[in-house]
């Protein structure tokens, strides 16, 4: 019998379940995890990845890639932190 995280789809199926705590948990955080996992799932379905260490190498990186490319591509939300030049205790 083989290990769970040998079988493609088995990495397709934690894609998804990142991607509804993505929805759950806003702030894409997890998409860039889900993407990797789908992307695993896709090269091990095709022959491409064996063995286990392998595949956590190249989940890892897929992941990194895509996050880095998911924020690029949608940027971080300007005027999400209020800057302060004064102090309340200040006298106008």
């Amino acid at each position: 019998m083989d290990q769970i995280w040998t079988v493609w789809w088995s990495w397709v199926v934690l894609g998804l379940v990142l991607g509804v705590v993505e929805v759950l948990v806003p702030g894409y955080i997890f998409v860039g995890f889900a993407v990797g996992a789908v992307l695993t799932g896709a090269l091990t379905g095709l022959g491409i990845l064996s063995g286990l260490p392998l595949m956590l190498a190249v989940f890892a990186v897929l992941s990194l890639i895509s996050w880095l490319v998911i924020r690029k591509l949608l940027g971080t939300r300007e005027g999400q932190v209020k800057i302060w030049d004064r102090d309340i205790n200040d006298n106008p």
